[in-house]
């Protein structure tokens, strides 16, 4: 579910520039300055997108993020504290991603169908092949970000959007949900684990296949009685 971040500067953006002293609000010079920052901030992130999902977390060093931004270090550290919070902002982009494919998926379908949610795990299932998305939600992320903060950024993006389906699908009578928020949970859990299982196993399409099976069969398990 990529967002548009826009071309990288081809120039290196100094972090005295950024940090100037500030011209009026009204001054044009006011919304070229924020333009900048804007750009050299989703520059960092574009650039620790492709990185920390080629070389992995550890295997990235901040020169090598600077390098490929064509960003000082200062511009760097301006933005984001340390490496870690570059990655969680890379981790939250990698989850937008991830939303937008299984939205894009879903937009012809009547929400909250078996076959609607379906498809949005299909097109999560099918993000989770691709060995960058890998490296960093499966591989990284929990050990960078930590386990409470991973959970909430897992949440954070996909669990309304799920309670949401869950709601609809029961009020037309598609499913029978007592409790679509802990379904919710339990189903984020499970695509979690979903993708823990591609990302390491030695046949990933098999294994993406027999998981996107088991899950349809999960959901299926809700659909309310026919009469």
């Amino acid at each position: 579910m990529s967002l548009p971040i826009g071309r990288r500067k081809q120039h290196l953006v100094s972090y005295t520039d950024q940090v100037a002293d500030s011209p009026a609000p009204d001054d044009p010079r006011a919304s070229l300055r924020a333009e900048q920052v804007a750009q050299t901030r989703a520059a960092l992130v574009a650039a620790g997108r492709r990185l920390f999902g080629r070389s992995g977390f550890a295997g990235t060093s901040v020169e090598d993020v600077v390098r490929e931004a064509r960003v000082t270090t200062g511009a760097l550290y301006h933005h984001f504290p340390n490496k870690a919070a570059l990655f969680e902002a890379v981790f939250e982009q990698v989850h937008v991603e991830l939303l937008v494919a299984s939205a894009q998926a879903t937009a012809d379908m009547a929400e909250g169908a078996v076959e609607w949610f379906a498809a949005g795990f299909d097109a999560f299932l099918d993000k989770v092949l691709e060995p960058d998305v890998q490296q960093i939600i499966i591989t990284d992320a929990p050990a960078v970000l930590g386990l409470a903060r991973f959970t909430e950024l897992d949440e954070r993006y996909a669990f309304a959007a799920i309670v949401a389906g869950l709601q609809a699908a029961t009020a037309v009578g598609a499913l029978r949900v007592e409790d679509p928020e802990t379904l919710a949970r339990l189903l984020l859990g499970a695509l979690t684990r979903a993708a823990m299982l591609i990302a390491s196993s030695a046949e990933p399409r098999a294994t993406r296949d027999a998981v996107a099976a088991t899950l349809r069969a999960m959901i299926s398990g809700f659909a309310a009685a026919p009469g």
